[in-house]
């Protein structure tokens, strides 16, 4: 566990980019004009549905919100958010999208501009870098990729690339999110094992160890916190056993919802890759795949014995392979460059133009913006921040007489919280209540449960920066609204 200062706890110090480096506040960026055009556009928007979770379930009942109201001697949105140059709007506090910061969000705002022109290509470059020291990686083998698309596209590169047809892959199932992950594998012909454990828990290291010695497995999968449960998995360990007992098995690790607010030591840990998304932790509007790749899942795919079933997601279009029949030049001792639009993403790192398919210049430069925020602060710092925020939720909701799903501590996760609901509170009754209050959590998302629990999201820039007053705000909320829908604590 990573220790952290009493001085340096949010409500200490500011742990966010300096005030320095933050815009100038709204007066001075927006003219009298757009303050007056907002206004107005607030009575004329219709209140966004709150579609939390795909089940109908969750959907019923929520249709007629009206836009969020402050209750009875409740701070307004205007008093809360004072500094923000964004439109007021109730806080969002789900396990993805997150909050974003006002810079970020202005980074969006980039004029249009070429994707191989040499300030875009000088940018989607240091930011290919600064990911590298985001999954404190070192090793030159060691590969980032940056592609337009969600997440999800992450476990169709895996599968297309990394395994073929007929091959087994184990996968770690603590939520929903192995099903789908399974299901991807599956589409490409590849066989997948899932090792399950109960709601709120995790497969047990004995039991993975069992299940390696019994088959040949091409790869398993880490989901490294499962976003339906809260569950986080030990990956560390689980990489440790692996290994030891099945050393020719990629360890794949799903960090959609951890990267940026776990943990996570890519070289150190013995990782082969990591598949994360922008839109959580990261802190980065949705509509980007971010990955890492080792030296051995490279080789692993230079060594395929039949071409990737895929276009869009085939590593031949975007890294080196022995399927790219050209020549390499020198960028560096340790690293080689292959000369060619098809190694996009070491053309990019190494400042040089390049194209398969076009990236988001807009959410690159958000990106960029993210990155050096994040890397402001010493990634030890962010995760004892992260840490210690998620211990003060997880307290505030044991004193509310709730329960998580995750109740082994060591199952929890630091950039969300999972949370029971007693039985007399339904979700359709609770979450509206919250949004009049100016938060927002999400609904249930696991098939077997998803009427019966809510999920809370506390990472990144509502952690990071505490003067933005997040998570309080949320605490007070919650507590507030459960009373209101006349829950009292046994």
């Amino acid at each position: 566990m990573v220790k952290i200062k009493q001085s340096e706890l949010p409500g200490q110090v500011p742990l966010g980019p300096s005030p320095s480096v933050r815009p100038t506040t709204s007066i001075q960026l927006v003219s009298p004009a757009k303050v007056r055009l907002s206004l107005i556009s607030r009575h004329l928007d219709k209140p966004d549905l709150i579609l939390n979770t795909p089940f109908s379930t969750e959907r019923a009942g929520l249709i007629d919100l009206i836009p969020p109201t402050p209750l009875s001697g409740e701070p307004t949105l205007d008093q809360t958010d004072i500094m923000s140059t964004q439109v007021n709007h109730p806080t969002l506090l789900i396990p993805g999208p997150v909050e974003f910061d006002d810079d970020v969000l202005q980074s969006m705002a980039h004029y249009s501009e070429s994707h191989v022109g040499p300030s875009f290509v000088a940018a989607f470059g240091e930011a290919l870098s600064m990911l590298r020291k985001l999954f404190i990686t070192s090793n030159p083998a060691s590969q980032p990729l940056v592609v337009s698309g969600s997440g999800t596209l992450g476990w169709d590169f895996i599968a297309a690339n990394l395994v073929e047809r007929g091959d087994d892959v184990l996968i770690l199932h603590s939520g929903y999110f192995a099903d789908s992950f399974a299901d991807c594998f599956q589409t490409y012909g590849i066989n997948a094992t899932q090792l399950k454990a109960p709601i709120g828990s995790r497969p047990q290291l004995p039991e993975i160890e069992q299940a390696l010695k019994e088959k040949k497995y091409a790869a398993i999968t880490i989901t490294h916190v499962d976003t339906s449960t809260g569950v986080l998995s030990d990956v560390k360990g689980v990489s440790e056993l692996v290994h030891r007992v099945s050393p020719d098995t990629l360890v794949v690790v799903d960090g959609v919802c951890s990267v940026g607010s776990e943990e996570i030591r890519f070289d150190e840990w013995k990782l082969d890759v990591v598949m994360t998304a922008s839109q959580k932790a990261i802190g980065v509007p949705a509509g980007l795949c971010i990955m890492m790749m080792g030296g051995r899942a490279i080789a692993r795919y230079n060594g395929r014995k039949t071409p990737p079933y895929s276009y869009f997601a085939s590593f031949k279009n975007w890294l080196p392979s022995k399927y790219n029949k050209i020549f390499a030049s020198t960028v560096s001792p340790n690293r080689k460059l292959i000369g060619s639009h098809l190694a996009v993403m070491q053309n990019y790192e190494a400042k040089k133009p390049s194209y398969f398919a076009t990236p988001s210049p807009q959410l690159i430069r958000a990106l960029h913006t993210s990155l050096r925020q994040i890397l402001s602060m010493p990634l030890e710092q962010r995760f004892a921040v992260h840490e210690h925020t998620s211990q003060k939720v997880k307290k505030a909701i044991t004193d509310m007489g709730l329960k998580q799903l995750a109740e082994r501590p060591e199952n929890q996760a630091n950039g969300m919280t999972a949370i029971w609901l007693p039985e007399e509170v339904r979700a359709l009754d609770l979450l509206p209540n919250l949004m009049k209050r100016g938060v927002v959590f999400a609904g249930g998302l696991h098939k077997q449960i998803a009427t019966k629990y809510i999920r809370f999201g506390h990472m990144g820039v509502s952690v990071t920066d505490p003067t933005r007053g997040d998570i309080d705000k949320a605490i007070q909320a919650l507590k507030a609204g459960l009373a209101d829908v006349g829950y009292q604590k046994k």
